[in-house]
């Protein structure tokens, strides 16, 4: 993602309107805050969520989580940084869904100069069980010489 950041007070409808015909989008994935430090943001389980065994598949829960952690990168970037890359990223899957609201809440746990660390925790909404705990770290990308 570039430097091209949205107001602090317009996260949500900046970052709607940016994943159209992207994969966040293609998974129904809707934002409910997006500003920085905190993201939150969900998707109703159909059947393009679904591994073949009827369940879940992981790759939907880490789209959410992981587009949740990146979009609150961005928001979060020092002054002068021009966008990010993942280095890492784990995830502990500890449930999963067949149908129902699939929710994340993504925070930042450490915001350096050439890092950011995120954590989120994924919940099946109606349940309010804890499906996955994810973490991953952003390294800042600054203008070259």
């Amino acid at each position: 993602m570039s430097n091209h950041r949205p107001p602090a007070d317009d996260g949500v409808a900046f970052f709607t309107e940016r994943q159209k015909g992207a994969l966040p989008d293609y998974l129904g994935i809707i934002w409910d805050e997006v500003r920085a430090g905190f993201v939150s943001g969900r998707f109703e389980v159909t059947a393009h969520h679904m591994a073949p065994n009827g369940y879940l598949h992981a790759a939907s829960v880490i789209a959410l989580a992981d587009s949740a952690c990146g979009y609150g990168c961005v928001m979060s970037l020092p002054e002068g940084a021009v966008g990010f890359t993942t280095i890492e990223l784990k995830s502990n899957f500890l449930g999963t869904a067949r149908d129902g609201t699939v929710a994340a809440e993504a925070r930042l746990l450490h915001g350096g100069r050439t890092t950011q660390v995120w954590d989120a925790v994924v919940r099946h909404e109606q349940t309010g069980k804890t499906m996955a705990l994810f973490r991953c770290t952003q390294m800042v990308l600054w203008p070259r010489g």
